[in-house]
């Protein structure tokens, strides 16, 4: 590293024609560039500059090597001009992981304008519902729900989104009025799974009144857009993000059972390796998904 630095010392010489315009370039005094010179010199056991009192002019030698200093010095101009524009502007390739919920509308409403108003971004999209490793995939930005247990990652509570326990037209015409929760234990219930035994259901009712209810499960699936086929088709009753389907909501293809009684929300977190030194295309998918992503939820 020490003899990288005497290069780019000499290139600076040889550009500024001097050891004093070099220095004040540097920000170093003209004799620390004059030792860094002749311990260049002293290691390649080449003389580099011919000096005299009026000026300094290379030797054949020192004209070989500046051309190669001169590239290296270009070279480190135009990382540190890189780092920059990858601080300052979201550039580069960004890496978004996310449950699979989330590939249709949240994350597009949300970054689409980012993507147009920066055209050096790119944008790759990763969508599991099981947690991955973010250090080995080279994850930048994760939208992460419920329980986090990876203490490691720096994570961004962003809000809650509402759960609404729904089903079919079709099913429901073939059961009993739903009324109250009891209700619900002799139902066909899909879920989705995350390799866990269920926890039992606890709904928030009028007055204060709370039911907690151990369901049992007839198809669970690791993908929740299979789950909600599965409703759709009329196998049973599950428990959805409220915002993911509201289309099915006002369009009648599914329908809130107890709506006096409130499921559990659960926290939606924007999740990063660390918090310090983000680049711009981190900062602002941030930026982003915070103001759009729970927007009316």
């Amino acid at each position: 590293m020490e003899q990288l630095k005497r290069m780019a010392v000499f290139a600076t010489v040889v550009e500024r024609g001097s050891m004093v315009g070099a220095a004040e370039v540097l920000g170093m005094s003209a004799s620390a560039v004059s030792q860094q010179i002749r311990k260049l010199e002293e290691g390649t056991q080449v003389s580099l500059l011919h000096r005299t009192t009026r000026k300094l002019t290379l030797t054949e030698a020192g004209a070989t090597f500046y051309r190669s200093c001169a590239q290296v010095l270009e070279l480190a101009r135009e990382a540190e001009q890189r780092l920059a524009e990858l601080r300052d502007a979201p550039v580069g390739e960004l890496r978004i992981a996310a449950p699979v919920g989330f590939s249709g509308r949240p994350l597009s409403d949300a970054l689409a304008p980012l993507l147009r108003a920066h055209s050096g971004l790119r944008l790759s999209l990763f969508f599991h519902d099981e947690q991955i490793d973010l250090i080995e995939q080279r994850i930048d930005l994760a939208i992460r729900v419920g329980k986090l247990e990876d203490s490691s990652l720096v994570a961004r509570h962003i809000g809650d989104m509402r759960q609404v326990i729904c089903a079919a037209p079709a099913y429901l015409a073939r059961h009993p009025p739903i009324e109250r929760p009891a209700d619900l234990l002799g139902l066909d219930w899909l879920s989705l799974h995350r390799d866990a035994a269920p926890a039992p259901l606890v709904l928030h009712g009028p007055h204060g009144a709370v039911e907690k209810l151990r369901l049992e499960h007839r198809v669970s699936c690791n993908n929740i857009l299979a789950v909600r086929q599965f409703i759709l088709a009329g196998m049973g009753v599950a428990l959805q993000p409220e915002q993911e389907i509201r289309e099915e909501l006002a369009s009648g293809r599914l329908l809130p059972l107890l709506p006096h009684w409130q499921a559990p929300s659960f926290g939606v977190y924007l999740v990063t390796p660390r918090r310090d030194s983000q680049p711009a295309k981190v900062r602002y998918a941030i930026e982003a998904l915070r103001r759009s992503l729970l927007s009316g939820a």
